[in-house]
């Protein structure tokens, strides 16, 4: 099975073996032959045979009686028997590798500056710090993992009732609270995903609907503020697609959003036009600082009648940390929306008069065909058939047996892989798919599906995993990443399905 993150052992500067959770040595880099010698030649070499007496606990102890932490990012001073028969003390530390289903732990050995080094080696800060740095990146890693399943129990459930409960029901509110709560939580977990990502994220970016993002940032300012300003909205009815990360830009149009809110002061009040429209541009064109190329675009423009910028104010406005507002701002804002704006290709414009209010225009590369205006109805939803869920996390197989069958669906349940291959190969029962995760312990999702292409089985394959699919590991089925709604999960079951039917 391909791991979707990789240690190469050999990059690190000093010992380190991959090893079970039963002390079992699998794998030594370079520095970790040449320390230990012929003991790791033995055909199942063990952590025992390298550890000193002089340790006060036992390797047992050490790995948790077999069962180790996910991630250790401690250090602890442990000595180990060399092949010069010298007990060299280390800093060691139990780092997960990326890949959780194979249940091997990196052992990092860190020369210890109150022990002894190897001979002729001396440890600098930097490598020490690199190696912490490497053993917190998995840790983080395994953390957002964790994580991202307990929050598709959470978001798929709460958005799950929301869609059978009365609007003037009095719990309704909360359950919108819980459900804006967790994909704040999600959008957490992805920046965390994504510092400790080691590979580049090569998913092609998905298409996103501008208009939704405007639209539902303008709803929770409704919420929030009342009457107090009029919302003008004029979107364009068939605007162009684009491809961009659809959190991020929300974060851009939020912030546009507040500042013009902002603009009339703590009790003013006033009208605030927001429109989306289509540009296409022939030749190069300068919007203020924005320099945008001949090609096609997306732009919304956000204006305010509030008390504007001053002259000499305004080039200055995208620098971090300038403001001219009293704490607690720190003059971050319109510097990440000129981030968020420029990584994706785009700009963002701002043009303003004092006493006469501010407009703001951000552009977002965009492709000619027409985005969908998708209104999901609750009966479209529903289907039928046989779904079988393979999961080792039991919420995940409740949560999915729950929202299913709710719908019309029969649902079969399987926590590991050759758990799943049983139910597929009893001839009684007729399977019409199976949505898998991709990683789990022992038989994962992809050795699964490689499984089921070998016995020629045509059920349709869904797949889904909280780690970002690489380009250089592509699944063979459609893919859900965590988490998800329930809406989206029916949506991308029945389109499955249907795709199936179809072909």
């Amino acid at each position: 099975m391909n791991s979707e993150v990789v240690i190469d052992l050999e990059q690190l500067a000093w010992p380190a073996l991959l090893i079970d959770a039963h002390g079992s040595i699998h794998q030594a880099n370079g520095v970790a032959k040449k320390l230990f010698g012929t003991v790791l030649h033995q055909p199942v070499p063990s952590l025992v045979s390298l550890w000193s007496s002089e340790n006060r606990v036992s390797a047992r102890d050490f790995l948790g009686g077999g069962r180790p932490t996910p991630a250790s990012p401690a250090f602890v001073p442990l000595k180990f028997n060399a092949a010069s028969g010298v007990a060299t003390q280390f800093l060691s530390a139990l780092c997960r590798t990326g890949d959780p289903a194979q249940a091997q732990w990196v052992l990092q050995l860190l020369p210890d500056a109150g022990g002894t080094a190897p001979a002729g080696e001396t440890v600098s800060d930097a490598t020490m710090l690199k190696q912490k740095l490497d053993c917190m990146l998995q840790l983080a890693q395994t953390v957002s993992l964790d994580f991202n399943n307990a929050l598709t129990g959470v978001l798929a459930h709460t958005s799950l009732l929301l869609g059978k409960t009365d609007p003037a029901h009095p719990w309704r509110f909360s359950l919108m609270e819980v459900e804006k709560s967790a994909v704040r939580a999600a959008e957490i977990v992805e920046e965390l995903a994504r510092y400790s990502r080691q590979q580049k994220d090569v998913r092609l970016v998905p298409v996103a609907n501008l208009n939704a993002v405007v639209t539902r940032c303008i709803g929770f300012l409704r919420k929030t503020h009342g009457t107090r300003f009029a919302w003008n909205l004029m979107l364009e009815r068939h605007l162009f697609e684009a491809r961009f990360d659809e959190t991020k830009v929300e974060q851009a149009v939020a912030k546009i959003l507040d500042n013009a809110v902002e603009a009339f002061g703590h009790a003013g009040t006033g009208p605030i036009i927001v429109q989306t429209r289509n540009i296409q541009l022939t030749q190069a064109t300068q919007d203020r600082n924005v320099r945008l190329a001949a090609g096609n675009y997306v732009c919304a423009e956000i204006a305010d009648g509030g008390a504007g910028i001053d002259s000499e104010v305004l080039p200055r406005i995208f620098e971090p940390f300038f403001t001219t507002k009293p704490t607690p701002h720190r003059g971050l804002g319109l510097a990440l929306v000129y981030g968020i704006m420029s990584n994706h290709g785009g700009g963002v414009a701002i043009s303003s008069q004092p006493g006469k209010g501010t407009s703001v225009r951000i552009y977002l590369p965009a492709e000619t065909s027409l985005t969908q205006e998708i209104t999901v109805s609750t009966d479209s939803l529903k289907g039928s058939g046989t779904v079988l869920v393979v999961d080792d996390e039991h919420l995940l197989l409740t949560m999915a047996e729950t929202i299913l069958t709710d719908f019309g669906y029969q649902v079969l349940t399987a926590s590991s892989g050759t758990a799943a291959l049983r139910h597929l190969s009893n001839p009684k029962l007729k399977i019409d798919l199976v949505f898998t995760d991709m990683v789990m312990p022992g038989m994962g999702g992809r050795e699964l599906m490689d499984r089921i292409r070998q016995l020629g089985l045509p059920v349709p394959i869904l797949c889904t995993s909280g780690y970002v699919l690489t380009e250089e590991a592509p699944p063979a089925a459609g893919y859900l990443p965590k988490p998800f709604t329930s809406t989206e999960f029916l949506t991308k079951i029945k389109a499955t399905l249907s795709q199936h039917e179809g072909s």
